[in-house]
């Protein structure tokens, strides 16, 4: 693999603005906004837009996972989803949540999936239609998923501790001050509960937004390759395993990785700071 690629690996995982303008009333497509501020949808979203909630869309209610296959065909249905719908996700925070609901899509098997490069930011920046209108569309018989692919795209506690003390790639992608365990939690965020700051022996700091451009779009391949594949020494072939706080910032970095880069071994550990600054023995370091 070239380390300074021309082009992405999968060129065709993003939509451009000007494309989506074009094709909103196409069928075959629905568009998925998917934010951290979860009011921003009934303010204005683009034309036929639905709404999926990170939270109490995509997780249970009571155990700390993600919904069964029941509930996920459940919530593709409502929303006319079939498992031939090309879902293009988008929101806001440089797509940083349309990421995570991708990746949850992946989970359950959905792979015909998209973001719209730029987001929510860049949509509304350039001044582009937006409504408040809620589509509807017919309901579909969404089959269940046969399971959830936890041990191909997801990592868990056991498997990021083996990760460490095997010296095999671990990336950070938490801002640098949540790295070197002077914060605890996201800057200019409220305290989560977690008991210990730090990271994972071994993990190399790459905040999430560094594959960002100032307009929320990402950056070339080249960019991409000189921070990943050079400074973080990713190389194709080894497993790769991505964290952050909850899951959801290691989310974009797995797109990155995966879609653009075409590296097909990372999983994101979404348990991530928040189960592992808790965890009671898990070795952290705090070093800058």
């Amino acid at each position: 693999m070239n380390t300074r690629p021309t082009s992405y690996a999968q060129p065709d995982a993003l939509v451009e603005p000007d494309w989506l303008e074009k094709h909103l009333n196409d069928d075959g497509i629905r568009i998925v906004e998917s934010n951290e501020d979860l009011l921003l949808y009934d303010t204005g979203h683009i034309p036929g837009a639905v709404h999926i909630d990170w939270r109490a869309d995509l997780q249970d209610p009571v155990i700390r996972d993600y919904i069964s296959p029941d509930k996920f065909s459940r919530l593709c249905s409502r929303h006319g989803i079939t498992p031939d719908t090309t879902c293009i996700f988008y929101g806001d925070k440089a797509n940083w949540w349309a990421c995570y609901a991708l990746w949850a899509f992946r989970l359950f098997g959905h792979d015909k999936v998209k973001i719209l490069n730029g987001g929510r930011d860049k949509w509304k920046a350039e001044r582009r239609p937006m409504t408040r209108d809620l589509p509807k569309y017919p309901q579909t018989n969404y089959p269940v998923p046969k399971k959830r692919f936890d041990n191909e795209i997801r990592a868990f506690a056991d498997e990021a501790l083996a990760q460490s003390k095997g010296g095999r790639p671990l990336i950070d992608v938490r801002s640098p001050g949540e790295y070197k365990g002077e914060i605890t939690h996201m800057p200019e965020y409220p305290q989560e509960g977690v008991l210990r700051g730090g990271h994972i022996p071994g993990a190399k700091s790459m905040p999430w937004k560094t594959a960002t451009n100032e307009d929320a779009t990402f950056k070339s391949a080249a960019e991409l390759a000189k921070i990943y594949l050079e400074q973080c020494a990713l190389k194709p072939g080894e497993d790769t395993i991505v964290y952050c706080r909850i899951g959801e910032r290691s989310s974009h970095t797995w797109f990155v990785l995966t879609y653009l880069l075409g590296l097909d071994n990372v999983r994101n550990y979404d348990g991530s700071w928040t189960e592992w600054g808790n965890k009671v023995g898990a070795p952290i370091e705090r070093s800058g």
